[in-house]
C-alpha cells in the first residue's frame, strides 16, 4: 500500500498535497483499491467556497459511486482535466496524474491537523 509521507490524509481517504496555500487533493490508493474500476469522476465545484467536509464531487466506480469530501474550507480553482477522458487515472496513478482538485485553502494550519501517513496507515489497517 503507497502512502506518501510528505502528504496528509483523511479519514474519509482523501489526500492533500499542500504547496503555499494552494492544496492538491485526491483520493488515497486504499480507496481507489476499495472502489474497484473509476470510470467517471463528476466534479462540478469549481469557483465555488465551501467547508470541511462538504461534498465537491462524486467518483463512479463499477461497483458503487461514492461522494468526495473536501479535506479543509477553501476554494475550488480547478478540477483536473484529464479526468474527463481518463478516468482510470485515479487507479493508475492516484497520487500523481490522479490528482482530483486544486483549491486554495483558507486556513493552511488546518491541513497540519490532519492525519499523517502513520496515522492513516493505522486507520485501515
Amino acid at each position: 500500500m503507497n502512502i506518501p509521507a510528505e502528504l496528509r490524509f483523511t479519514k474519509d481517504h482523501e489526500w492533500v498535497r499542500l504547496e503555499g496555500s494552494i492544496a492538491t487533493i485526491g483520493i488515497t490508493d486504499f480507496a481507489q483499491g476499495e472502489l474497484g474500476d473509476i470510470v467517471y469522476v463528476e466534479i462540478e465545484t469549481v469557483g465555488k467556497t465551501l467547508e470541511a467536509e462538504a461534498v465537491f464531487g462524486t467518483v463512479e466506480a463499477v461497483k458503487t459511486v461514492s461522494d468526495l469530501f473536501l479535506p479543509v474550507a477553501g476554494t475550488i480553482n480547478e478540477v483536473n482535466p484529464a479526468l474527463s477522458a481518463n478516468p482510470e487515472l485515479v487507479n493508475s496513478d492516484p497520487y500523481g496524474e490522479g490528482w482530483m482538485i486544486k483549491m486554495t485553502v483558507a486556513n493552511p494550519a488546518d491541513v497540519a491537523a490532519l492525519l499523517d501517513a502513520e496515522g492513516y496507515q493505522t486507520l485501515i489497517g
